[in-house]
């Protein structure tokens, strides 16, 4: 991250109106009834506004609007959203699913929690340095047009995750209601919560994150509390052979679960000041996601390689189908306090559904289209919030009836496709841009909107489409397992996606850039980024008109 403490402004550091912004249908008999609508969400716009509720679109912050200096607020977000019952089932995925022992579910988790935890820390400095969130960030590296398929590919990922996390937060209501309340309404509960906080917007999310990994915190020393006999008697317990096929794939899917945060953590620091250090800003970060993430993870593995020797928790447990079952079933040697805890840790499923919505809305935004102005974009993010919402409560109530396999699936697809995205951008980030600064990023908040100032679509997308046929081999999932998978090796469907599209992409940029006009400085002979420079040169010549 050398240079990443850089924090002056560029010279073109400007609050202009940018393309996607300024475009406005002409005053024409056809569009008066479009003109009639927009005024309509104008007004309603302004009215949510004045009860604190976020109107404000996709474009890059400019640097005098990220004012915020609470930086701990980049850890306390990820640890409130990571310290929660989807990471803790997450964990249960290598005894129950694997088949693997605790001993090994546990260095496992050790060494992927550790590796992985560093590239959604790194995409989080993106938010307060150059103030892009993080689909917007991506055209940096994809290009305008290219951009449409991280863009595409994240709205599909944030559903996924809600719909997991739904069916949690469901499961754990309808363990606890004996009988009087099933998955489906706790669905529907969960589901409404994790709307009005995300429905706010960015700063209530920030102020609710940073208190709600408390009740969480408190279940789960409850349960290690009056469930330690039965785990220390668990770790006596021999386990079941180790294969190569349930190692690998049981990484695959904590790398996935931690990985695939990259594609959103730079969102939730776009109004934060970048006068901090990139490394201070990435150890908040990093710790936000390692601590929670090893926690659950880790408590995760050992109740469900010791439920089967308990027979309350297997019974609750469900054969490995209800996880709120087991929460449940463990709780209640607690009592009345741990059925109040069970209730509790239910209604904290929206710390993490609430900044994955909020993010499904802003990638729908910034898918780009054809035409004068971009569509998406002129949407108001509330109403993807409740296009969400729609499309959440019936899928979740479907997936719920196959948990395990519902989560497995969901979180390995989108981990398959978060390891190309973040080696893309990681690549043209240490490779070529080499500093967290908005001069390296062509002045973000005008180049971001304009296909002729951003690089081409070209090596993303060659990279991204080789890295899919080298996937084809290397996946493990139940409705496809590739030749390779074949032979004993597990899943490394996600390795594979991410060595390949690096390295096909840093040849092919490479090469783009050879073709295109290279400028040299006149003291050290280096490079110049030259999609920063076309960009300045962009920007000067529209002054100069």
């Amino acid at each position: 991250m050398a240079s990443a403490d850089d924090t002056r402004p560029s010279a073109s550091n400007d609050t202009s109106v940018t393309h996607e912004q300024k475009v406005e249908p002409p005053a024409t008999a056809s569009n008066s009834a479009t003109s009639s609508q927009g005024r309509i969400v104008g007004k309603l716009n302004a009215f949510l506004a004045e009860w604190g509720v976020e109107t404000n679109g996709i474009e890059p912050v400019p640097m005098e609007e990220r004012k915020d200096s609470r930086w701990y607020q980049m850890f306390f977000i990820w640890f409130g959203v990571n310290m929660n019952i989807l990471t803790f089932s997450t964990g249960t995925a290598g005894p129950a699913f694997f088949g693997l022992g605790i001993k090994p579910s546990l260095v496992i988790i050790a060494i992927v929690d550790a590796i992985f935890s560093v590239i959604p820390a790194i995409s989080a400095v993106f938010g307060p340095k150059i103030g892009t969130r993080a689909m917007v960030q991506a055209r940096f590296s994809w290009g305008y047009w290219g951009g449409i398929v991280p863009s595409v590919l994240n709205v599909v990922s944030m559903e996924g995750f809600l719909v997991i996390d739904c069916i949690i937060g469901g499961q754990i209501l309808a363990s606890v209601s004996d009988g009087r309340l099933d998955d489906t309404l706790g669905i529907v509960i969960i589901s409404l919560i994790s709307l009005f906080v995300t429905f706010c917007g960015y700063r209530v999310i920030h102020v609710y994150e940073t208190y709600a990994w408390i009740p969480p915190v408190i279940t789960l020393i409850t349960m290690l509390a009056v469930g330690y006999p039965d785990l220390q008697a668990n770790l006596r317990a021999p386990s079941p052979p180790l294969t190569a096929a349930g190692v690998l794939s049981f990484s695959t899917t904590l790398a996935s679960s931690v990985l695939s945060w990259c594609t959103m953590s730079p969102d939730y620091g776009v109004y934060h000041s970048p006068k901090a250090s990139s490394w201070r800003i990435f150890f908040y970060v990093y710790l936000g996601f390692f601590l929670p993430s090893l926690t659950c993870h880790m408590i995760g593995a050992a109740f469900a390689a010791a439920a089967p020797s308990v027979p309350s928790w297997n019974t609750g447990f469900d054969d490995a189908s209800d996880l709120g079952g087991l929460i449940y079933a463990v709780l209640l040697r607690a009592g009345g306090w741990g059925k109040f805890l069970t209730v509790v840790n239910a209604l904290s499923v929206p710390a993490l559904t609430a900044p994955t919505m909020y993010t499904f809305g802003t990638s729908f935004m910034a898918i780009p289209t054809p035409g004068r102005g971009n569509w998406f974009a002129r949407v108001p993010r509330w109403v993807y919030v409740l296009i969400s919402e729609a499309i959440l409560i019936p899928v979740a109530i479907v997936g719920a009836k196959t948990f395990y396999n519902t989560l497995v699936d969901v979180l390995d697809i989108i981990g398959y496709w978060s390891a190309a995205f973040a080696a893309i951008v990681l690549v043209e980030h240490f490779l070529y841009r080499r500093a967290f600064t908005e001069a390296a990023y062509s002045t973000p908040t005008r180049a971001w909107a304009s296909s002729s100032l951003l690089p081409s679509s070209i090596p993303a997308l060659v990279a991204f489409a080789c890295a899919v046929g080298v996937l084809v081999l290397f996946m493990s999932q139940v409705w496809w397992e590739g030749p390779v998978a074949q032979r004993g090796t597990g899943d490394l469907g996600i390795y594979a996606m991410g060595v390949v599209a690096g390295g096909v992409y840093a040849v092919l940029r490479g090469v783009e850039r050879r073709l295109r006009r290279r400028t040299m400085d006149g003291k050290g002979g280096a490079e110049i980024d030259v999609d920063a420079q076309g960009a300045e040169e962009s920007v000067e010549t529209e002054e100069k008109a």
